[in-house]
């Protein structure tokens, strides 16, 4: 029987280890990450509506219909795009899922998108968030040997978060992963 004290003691541990199950969840396997960049599209353009890759990255509405899968993982330093080695094995989740998709569908392009925070100014956020972005396609290229034309960056700072706050939130600090190559010219 579940006594007060027990619940209690309970409540207790389960408030002081969250980090542990947030980073479990928040780790997408390889095979998430590729059922999710190959699920069916959710909108099928018509050739003439489609757009280039400068026009995909400034309209939120077309990157909304597309496959996406939010990576909140990766740490970085405060202030920092650089990626430590003891990110890779998260890295390599990602570049195992773009393998696969690549060699079935050598036509698929994949936007990694850098997200920040609203901690700091709205101009350093973006910077930074670019920066992380390019980051990852680096790591991704240098030491996983995911090809470079498959993959395309961009950054949106504190502009589109998930949890809307001024504060700190890790929920909003990621890189999304986004299917681009049914929506391009």
């Amino acid at each position: 029987m579940l006594t007060r004290r027990t619940f209690a003691a309970v409540l207790v541990a389960a408030l002081a280890m969250p980090t542990l199950a947030v980073a479990q969840a928040t780790t997408p396997s390889a095979a998430t990450i590729e059922r999710q960049l190959e699920a069916a599209p959710r909108v099928k353009l018509r050739p003439n509506q489609r757009v280039t890759i400068r026009e995909f990255k400034k309209r939120p509405d077309l990157r909304r219909m597309a496959r996406s899968i939010h990576i909140q993982s990766i740490n970085f330093a405060f202030g920092s795009a650089a990626i430590s080695e003891s990110q890779y094995a998260k890295i390599e989740n990602i570049a195992d899922a773009l393998q696969r998709i690549l060699r079935r569908d050598p036509g698929a392009r994949v936007l990694i998108e850098g997200h920040t925070d609203a901690v700091g100014s709205f101009q350093s956020n973006q910077i930074l968030s670019e920066q992380r972005a390019a980051s990852l396609k680096r790591t991704l290229l240098r030491e996983f040997g995911v090809p470079g034309y498959a993959l395309e960056t961009v950054g949106y700072g504190e502009e589109f978060l998930l949890v809307q706050t001024q504060n700190e939130n890790w929920r909003n600090r990621r890189v999304t992963l986004r299917r681009f190559d049914d929506f391009i010219r």
